[in-house]
């Protein structure tokens, strides 16, 4: 079996990484005379400040990338930059920015560029699930699943696309879900929010290729070490037997997640767009509904 990339469960940094592309991947070389130098790449990186985010903003970090990480919470993103900083060596912006409010995203669009004077990638990584049964789920909270997951997207996305990738190109990566891939219990308000980004995808690499714009999605499966996991995981005993049932017979880390955007934002993917590439060890193929808890949650009056 291949070795599995380092991680940590918290939101720390790796205390070791073996680099498995050239850390350099993500720069441009430029010749200058008799020596070479290096003109590096900026990521904006919503939902940066936690879980699988975090692991990708230090990942391109690692491989010479200044980033910049939004999140409603200033306070978390703020120390995120911190220890990113403190094991890269890299810069690293932290915004406060809610991706439904467009006045918000573009004055932190702004911002980052009087601090860098350019954004050459955008991970669209915010995000927001619970779990509930369709019948107990309230009009409000499905709207703010997609106000967040899939109109947030087309926000920030749009935003970055009037400020700067429409003449300067640029790669977006959308982090969606499986969860539209076959029917799912409790999972009607983000299933259908992913599910709208992955068209959302398709749509824009269509329209913007031609200003050398690549945008693709990337599904992760159960991760190790995130908020998602723990939330909507249930016990460790129930997130055990959903593992062993997956082909590769257990949960991914964000490293490994981090590891395949890192690909997909790379002159490595420079011929691949309009795709979603899933990233769960196959989980979304043999993963049964677990209709007990379908069951459970039927039997509250709870609404959301």
């Amino acid at each position: 079996m291949a070795q599995l990339p380092p991680d940590v469960e918290e939101d720390e940094c790796l205390p070791e990484y073996r680099y498995l592309f050239c850390p350099d991947l993500l720069h441009d070389l430029l010749k200058c005379h008799f020596f070479s130098c290096f003109r590096d790449k900026v990521a904006f990186i919503t939902g940066g400040g936690s879980g699988i985010g975090f692991r990708i903003a230090e990942i391109f970090m690692r491989h010479g990338c200044h980033t910049v990480i939004a999140s409603r919470s200033l306070l978390r993103v703020s120390m995120a930059a911190k220890k990113l900083i403190a094991a890269t060596g890299r810069q690293c912006l932290p915004l406060s920015m809610d991706v439904r409010a467009p006045p918000a995203i573009m004055a932190a669009v702004d911002q980052a560029l009087k601090e860098f004077g350019k954004i050459d990638i955008l991970i669209n990584g915010a995000a927001g699930n619970f779990l509930c049964p369709a019948s107990a789920l309230s009009f409000n909270a499905f709207r703010t699943v997609v106000d967040i997951d899939t109109i947030g997207t087309f926000n920030v996305s749009r935003v970055l696309y009037e400020k700067f990738f429409r003449d300067h190109g640029g790669v977006i990566v959308n982090i969606t879900a499986t969860l539209n891939l076959r029917g799912q219990v409790l999972q009607v308000h983000a299933g259908s929010a992913k599910a709208a980004v992955d068209a959302m995808t398709r749509h824009l690499a269509v329209e913007w290729g031609p200003q050398n714009i690549r945008i693709n999605s990337l599904a992760p499966g159960p991760i190790s070490g995130t908020e998602g996991l723990r939330r909507l995981g249930g016990s460790p005993a129930r997130v055990s037997t959903k593992a062993l049932v997956s082909p590769l017979q257990r949960l991914g880390n964000k490293t490994e997640i981090a590891h395949s955007v890192l690909y997909l934002a790379s002159p490595l993917a420079s011929f691949v767009t309009g795709t979603m590439l899933v990233v769960d060890g196959g989980a979304w193929l043999t993963s049964p509904n677990d209709t007990k808890q379908l069951a459970d949650f039927e039997s509250s009056s709870a609404k959301l």
